[in-house]
C-alpha cells in the first residue's frame, strides 16, 4: 500500500499562489489539496508547514549528467552528476545531454546514467544528438530515437554560432527540426530542438532563417546560453517576440561575468520587465559542463564545473536581488520548462501530478525538505537519500 504524507497549513505556490492549504501525497503523486484535509491511517506521516512555502520541484532542462568538457585535453573532462547534486538544490527533474564530445561520451552511456539516476529517485529524460550535425543517434535517425526510446524527448544541444559547432546550414537545421517534430508528434513528446548558442556573431540568425524559409514554428527551438552578453540577450528578446522560447544559464564564474555575461537571475528579471511572457523564459544550470578560466594571454589556468545547485540560487536571486515577481520567477524554473519539454505532470503542484516538492522557509526561501515522486530526499536541508557511490 502506498505511503501517505499530509503537509498541513503551508502556503502553496503552484507556481501560482494558492494561499494556505493542506496537501496530501499518496505514493508518488499529489492526490488532494484543500483548506482542511481530514484523514486517518497508520501509514500517514504529518508535516507541519506553518511559516513555510511549498514549491514545485525544479525542472532543469540542460545537465551534462555524464560529464562535459574535454576541450583542453582528456584531463579536462568534467565528472558525472551525482544524485545529491540535484536534490540538495531542489531539482527533481533533469534533462541529460551530450555536448562537444560525442566520441568519448556516448548516447548509450547517457541513457544508462539516466536510468541509474531514476533508480536512485530522480526523474530523468534526455536529448538524442550532440553539438554536431549530422546527429549522433542510436537507431540511425532522430525520428526513430524519439519515437522508440522512452527517455529521448528531443534533440540537442545542437550548437550554432560557435567555433565548436559543425557550422550547420539552414537546410540541415530544417531537416533535424522536422525529424524531431515528427518524432514528437508520433510519440506524444515535445520533439524539442535544444540549441546551444555560442558567442559567434551570427547569434540567432540561423534560427530566423529556418523559420522564415520553412513551415517550422519558432517554438520548435529552445535556444540556451542567451545571457552570454547584452547583445545576445536583446537578440533573445527579439526571438521571443516572434513566438520563440529562450533559456538562461545559471552556472557561471567570475571571469564570465567580467567578460560581459549577465547573471541568469538578472537576465530573467530584465526580460520580464521588457514584457516577455514567463511561459517563454526559463533558466537551466548547464550542470557539470566545464567552465574554463583563462589568463590575460588566453592560456587555460583553471577549470571549474557547472553546478546544478546554481539553478535554485538563481531563482532566489531573481526574487530577492532583482525583484522579479515570485510566482513568475518560480514558473521559469518549474512550469515553463516542463511545458516546453512536454512534461505536463512536472513543474506544478496539482492533484494527479508527480509529488516533486520543495518545502522552504517563507522569508528566506532556504530549502528545508525535498520530495521526488513522493519520496523524501532532503530533510532539514541535508540529503537523507544518497546516490549509490556517494
Amino acid at each position: 500500500m502506498n505511503s501517505l504524507t499530509l503537509i498541513r497549513n503551508i502556503r502553496v505556490l503552484c507556481p501560482e499562489d494558492k494561499g494556505t492549504l493542506d496537501v496530501l501525497i499518496a505514493g508518488s503523486q499529489v492526490v488532494a489539496m484543500d483548506k482542511s484535509i481530514v484523514i486517518s491511517s497508520d501509514l500517514l506521516t504529518e508535516v507541519e508547514g506553518s511559516g513555510k512555502v511549498l514549491l514545485p520541484g525544479l525542472v532543469d532542462s540542460l545537465v551534462h549528467i555524464t560529464g562535459g568538457g574535454g576541450e583542453g585535453g582528456f584531463h579536462t573532462r568534467t565528472p558525472q552528476m551525482s544524485l545529491t547534486d540535484a536534490t540538495t538544490g531542489g531539482v527533481t527533474t533533469v534533462i541529460g545531454a551530450l555536448g562537444t564530445d560525442a566520441t568519448t561520451r556516448t548516447l548509450p552511456d547517457l541513457l544508462a546514467k539516466a536510468r541509474g539516476l531514476e533508480t536512485e529517485g530522480l526523474s530523468v529524460y534526455c536529448y538524442t544528438g550532440s553539438y554536431q550535425l549530422p546527429p549522433r543517434t542510436i537507431t540511425g535517425n532522430v525520428t526513430d530515437d524519439i519515437v522508440l526510446i522512452d527517455k529521448f524527448i528531443g534533440i540537442g544541444e545542437v550548437a550554432i554560432a560557435d567555433h565548436r559547432s559543425s557550422q550547420p546550414t539552414p537546410r540541415e537545421l530544417m531537416q533535424i527540426a522536422s525529424d524531431a517534430r515528427v518524432g514528437g508528434m508520433l510519440s506524444g513528446k515535445s520533439g524539442i530542438v535544444s540549441i546551444h548558442v555560442g558567442d559567434g556573431a551570427g547569434q540567432l540568425r540561423l534560427l530566423h532563417e529556418v523559420v522564415e524559409q520553412s513551415d517550422i514554428p519558432a517554438s520548435q527551438f529552445y535556444p540556451t546560453h542567451i545571457n552570454r552578453n547584452q547583445s545576445l540577450l536583446d537578440a533573445g528578446i527579439a526571438w521571443a517576440r516572434i513566438g520563440g522560447r529562450i533559456d538562461f544559464t545559471s552556472s557561471t564564474n567570475a571571469q564570465f561575468i567580467y567578460e560581459g555575461e549577465i547573471p541568469a537571475a538578472e537576465a530573467l528579471a530584465y526580460c520580464l520587465q521588457e514584457g516577455v511572457d514567463a511561459t517563454q523564459l526559463t533558466i537551466s544550470s548547464d550542470g557539470n559542463a566545464s567552465l574554463p578560466v583563462f589568463d590575460q594571454k588566453g592560456q587555460l589556468i583553471g577549470l571549474e564545473v557547472g553546478r546544478v545547485g546554481s539553478l535554485y540560487e538563481s531563482f532566489c536571486d531573481a526574487v530577492q536581488k532583482y525583484q522579479a515577481p515570485l510566482e513568475k520567477a518560480l514558473a521559469c524554473v518549474t512550469k515553463s520548462p516542463a511545458d516546453i519539454l512536454g512534461l505536463s505532470h512536472k513543474g506544478r503542484i496539482e492533484p494527479g501530478c508527480d509529488a516533486d516538492l520543495i518545502i522552504a522557509a517563507e522569508d528566506s526561501l532556504q530549502i528545508e525538505s525535498v520530495y521526488a515522486r513522493g519520496r523524501l530526499m532532503v530533510s532539514q536541508g541535508k540529503a537523507c537519500v544518497k546516490g549509490t557511490f556517494e
